[in-house]
C-alpha cells in the first residue's frame, strides 16, 4: 500500500530490525514466476499455444496472499498466463503502475482505489481477494503517554495519506471524541515508521500487517495497539483499468479462475500456504501465523466493497482531499460480468 520493496527478516528475541532486500525479493519473485509447474491436464494446450505474458503489480503484504500461492502453485501458468512480478511495498504503489501502464493487474485496498476514481482514472475493480476489521490499527508508545485510544489527543501520529491507514486514523479519532486537528498528523511511508517511533519522533501510527505487529514486539512493554473492528473493514482487491479489461476478456476469466484455485488451496492447506508466503517474502513464519486468522481469502464482490467506497468518499469530500463535491456511481468501476462468467456464485452485490 510506495514506491519501495520491503521483506523482514524478523529475529524479535534480538530486537533487531527490519533489513530491506529489494534485490532479493524481485529476483526470488521473478525465479518463482519462471519455475511455476504446470499441471498436466493443460500440458497439450500450453504447447500448442505460447503463454500469454501478463505483469502484475502486488505486495509482499498478507493481502496479496492469494497472488504468491498462484504463482508457487503454477496456477497462472495452468491457465496459459506467464505473470511477470512487479512487486510493491503497498497496494497504493501497485495500482500507480497499473494506471502508469506499468502492469495489467495490481492488488490494492479500497481507499487507493477511492481516490483515483476521484481523479477521474477508468479503473475496474475485478474481485476483492481479502477482507478484514482487524488489519488496520494504531500503534503507540506508552512512554509517549497513550494508555487508551483517548490519550491521542496532541500526540505526533505517523500514518501513509491516500492508504486505508489514512482513512483508519480519522475513523479512530472520531469515534474518541477527537478529529485531526486535535493530533500532530505526521506524513511518512510505511518503511519510516518502524525508525521514527523507535527514535521516538513520533508517538504512535495509523499502520497495517506485517508492519503493525512487527512495531508491536519491537516495542515490547512499551507497546500499546488500538484496533477497532466495527469502524472499518479493509477490502483488497484486483485492479486493472477499464481499456485493458475490456479489450482481454478472456485474459481477465483466465487470471481470476488461477486466484480460485489459490483460494481452494489456502482454504486446505494453511500451513503450506503460510510457507509461500514466508518463502516468497522473506518474512518470518512465526509473524506470518500470528496474524493469519485476521484475514478473509476468499475471490467475490460484494456488498461490502462498495458500500466501504461510498463511506470512504464522503470522509475524503468532508475533509477537502479531493475537489470533486459529488459522490460517483461505483458500480461504473465494479466489472462483475469477468467474476460472474468464471464463479458466480461469488456475486454478492446488488446492481
Amino acid at each position: 500500500m510506495i514506491f519501495f520493496v520491503w521483506s523482514f527478516r524478523a529475529r524479535f528475541k534480538q530486537q533487531k530490525c527490519v533489513i530491506w532486500k529489494i534485490p532479493v525479493i524481485l529476483m526470488f519473485n521473478a525465479a518463482l514466476m519462471g519455475c511455476q509447474e504446470p499441471s498436466p491436464e493443460n500440458q497439450e494446450q500450453r504447447e500448442a499455444k505460447p503463454l500469454q505474458k501478463i505483469t502484475v503489480a502486488y505486495t509482499y503484504q498478507p493481502q496479496s496472499t492469494l497472488v504468491h500461492v498462484a504463482v508457487a502453485k503454477g496456477y497462472f501458468v495452468a491457465e496459459g498466463l506467464d505473470a511477470q512480478p512487479l512487486m510493491r511495498s503497498f497496494g497504493k504503489a501497485a495500482l500507480e503502475t497499473v494506471i502508469g501502464n506499468q502492469a495489467d493487474f495490481a492488488t490494492v485496498a479500497e481507499t487507493p482505489i477511492m481516490f483515483n476514481v476521484l481523479k477521474g482514472e477508468k479503473i475496474f475493480v475485478l474481485a476483492n481477494i481479502e477482507a478484514s476489521s482487524m488489519n488496520n490499527a494504531v500503534v503507540a508508545r506508552k512512554g509517549a503517554g497513550i494508555s487508551a485510544s483517548g490519550d491521542l489527543k496532541g500526540k505526533r501520529i505517523g500514518f501513509t495519506p491516500g492508504t486505508s491507514g489514512d482513512f483508519f486514523l480519522d475513523s479512530l479519532l472520531t469515534a474518541n471524541g477527537l478529529t485531526r486537528s486535535e493530533v500532530q498528523p505526521i506524513s511518512m511511508k510505511p518503511d519510516e515508521m518502524q525508525d521514527a517511533i523507535r527514535a521516538k519522533k513520533v508517538d504512535a501510527v495509523s499502520t497495517w500487517n506485517y508492519l503493525l505487529t512487527q512495531i508491536s514486539r519491537q516495542l515490547g512493554d512499551d507497546g500499546t495497539i488500538f484496533y477497532d473492528r466495527e469502524i472499518y473493514t479493509e477490502t483488497f482487491n484486483i485492479a486493472a483499468r477499464q481499456e485493458f479489461v475490456k479489450n482481454n476478456p478472456e485474459t481477465v476469466e483466465r487470471f481470476l479462475r488461477a486466484l480460485i484455485k489459490a483460494e481452494d488451496f489456502v482454504v486446505k492447506n494453511p500451513d503450506e500456504a503460510q510457507g509461500i508466503m514466508s518463502v516468497a517474502t522473506e518474512i518470518d513464519k512465526n509473524l506470518i501465523r500470528d496474524v493469519w486468522n485476521d484475514f478473509n481469502y476468499h475471490v467475490v464482490l460484494d456488498q461490502t466493497l462498495l458500500l466501504t467506497l461510498e463511506d470512504e468518499t464522503r470522509w475524503a469530500i468532508k475533509n477537502k482531499l479531493t475537489d470533486q463535491t459529488e459522490m460517483p456511481d461505483y458500480l461504473n468501476y465494479i466489472h462483475l460480468d469477468s467474476l460472474k462468467a468464471v464463479k458466480p456464485e461469488a456475486i454478492r452485490m446488488n446492481r
